[in-house]
């Protein structure tokens, strides 16, 4: 596929251009110059040709961190197949910006000067003073307002070869609505799970249920019919996010883990805004990190950094598998446990990853281990790995482990199996009363995957204490592997599969 790279100095709309081929918002932009960072890479239909879109960061010069951006945005120039080279119509032409566009012009590719923030006919005549960089390739536009952007795309996609024209799908109808109880599981999942933790304590008793072995019996049988493989994802991608502090090592992480230089690293905090995400296969799986920008305080969030926390809340919603990145060389923070606490939101996979640990007291090792087992209780599904990212020592070990964590997040247990643990659980320690009021569970069956996700049968719901909860959690993880991931359970009523809903399915890619 070709690639198209966006390149101009700082704060002259190369953000907007992306957003506005792409379609939708994606990259961060604001009227701060140096807010992208990061290489930022999409693939997008330009009139009917497909295209990936490099957008950069402003060639500009001062600093390490801007000189680091540069270098960047340069090396992206050199891998394109087609530049736009941006500039702001606003201002006069300068004679950096013609060393710039005639460097990036002798390297012998597709190359446009792009003149932005054109915003009418009156500025229309300032367009002329850009002939004297020597092109007729020459577009002025605003981006804005979607002025003269047209002629743009048309010789976007004349640079394009006839082998990436996109050809239109045609119109799917709606996806077919589920049935049955499955369905009423289904529907709940995703905005209650947990939720009948809050109903633990009374309840209003219900009417006794009549006939009711044969109930039990009838939905057993329904059960087996219904519960099936579910649209959860392809088991061989996964979204890995990599999430943390600011200064941690996450992007240094990243850029150890697809061994380039991807991410722009620098010890000035923060250097991360946009998220940026790199595939890369590793034994027939797919795997797509994602450099997020680092966590403050909500006190200490200024400006674009809010902009930043909430492209990264957005981006975990979809993750499936959280690196929980904590430094090891210092001593952790309250502000970490709170970034824990998304992936227990998102009801993430995890794995939590000690970076710098090349500068941490090797004599501590037991201690830090403790610590962090204190801390993260509510991950104590979560394996740990020492490494150092800056050294690439141990870092390989990520991936085998993101395999078996992926594979354990995936996992379905058989209902036979899953209810031979569950009755040996309960023939330990039998489900308390309420009030004088047996709690019966009829049986278990899981009904997702990715995180798994069981359904428990009861005749009273409201009554499963979340300490059993607890319990029949621990029991299943003594059985089954399921480090890594969570394990969700949700308590039902039998007689709801009596009073169907149907819900849409819906893919977590």
């Amino acid at each position: 596929m070709k690639k198209l790279a966006i390149i101009g100095r700082p704060n002259v709309g190369k953000s907007s251009l992306f957003n506005r081929l792409l379609k939708q918002r994606d990259a961060i932009t604001s009227e701060q110059a140096g807010t992208t960072r990061d290489v930022k890479k999409r693939v997008a239909v330009v009139v009917d040709k497909e295209v990936e879109i490099l957008d950069t960061g402003g060639l500009d010069e001062g600093c390490e961190l801007f000189d680091r951006i540069k270098e960047k945005s340069l090396k992206a120039a050199h891998e394109a197949d087609i530049i736009l080279f941006m500039v702001d119509g606003k201002s006069l032409p300068e004679e950096d910006d013609k060393k710039l566009f005639y460097e990036l012009e002798s390297m012998g590719k597709a190359i446009a000067l792009v003149v932005n923030k054109i915003d009418n006919d009156k500025m229309q005549e300032k367009l002329w003073e850009y002939y004297e960089f020597g092109t007729d390739r020459i577009f002025g536009i605003s981006v804005a307002h979607n002025r003269s952007v047209l002629p743009l795309l048309n010789w976007i996609a004349s640079e394009l070869p006839d082998s990436s024209i996109v050809t239109p799908e045609p119109d799917v109808a709606e996806e077919d609505e589920m049935d049955g109880f499955d369905a009423a599981l289904k529907a709940s999942s995703d905005d209650e799970e947990f939720d009948d933790e809050d109903d633990d304590g009374f309840f209003i008793p219900e009417e006794d249920d009549e006939e009711e072995e044969t109930s039990i019996e009838a939905l057993e049988e329904a059960y087996r019919g219904i519960v099936k493989e579910y649209e959860a994802g392809d088991v061989n991608q996964m979204k890995v996010a990599i999430i943390g502090r600011v200064n941690v090592g996450k992007s240094s992480l990243l850029n150890a883990l697809l061994g380039e230089d991807r991410s722009v690293v620098s010890s000035v905090a923060g250097t991360t805004i946009d998220p940026i995400d790199e595939t890369v296969e590793y034994q027939d799986k797919q795997i797509t990190f994602i450099d997020t920008a680092g966590i403050r305080k909500r006190g200490k969030i200024l400006g674009i950094e809010k902009y930043a926390l909430m492209r990264t809340e957005e981006m975990l919603e979809t993750a499936d598998i959280a690196l929980l990145v904590l430094d090891a060389s210092q001593p952790f923070m309250d502000l970490d446990e709170k970034i824990a606490g998304f992936v227990d939101k998102n009801r993430l996979a995890c794995l939590i990853v000690l970076n710098k640990w090349d500068m941490a007291p090797r004599e501590d090792y037991d201690k830090i281990i403790a610590e962090v087992r204190d801390r993260f209780k509510f991950l104590s599904y979560a394996p740990i790995v020492t490494i150092s990212a800056q050294s690439k020592q141990r870092v390989h070990k990520i991936f085998d482990m993101l395999l078996k964590i992926n594979e354990n997040y995936s996992q379905r247990i058989s209902t036979g199996k899953l209810n031979e643990v569950i009755q040996a659980a309960m023939r330990k320690h039998i489900l308390p009363s309420i009030n004088g009021m047996n709690i019966r569970l009829y049986f278990a069956t899981q009904y997702d995957i990715r995180p798994p996700r069981i359904a428990l049968i009861m005749n009273k719901p409201q009554g499963l204490h979340f300490s059993y909860r607890r319990y029949l959690t621990n029991q299943l993880r003594e059985q089954f592997d399921f480090e890594g991931t969570p394990v969700l359970f949700k308590a039902k009523a039998k007689n709801q599969s009596r009073k169907p809903k149907t819900h849409k399915t819906r893919s977590m890619w």
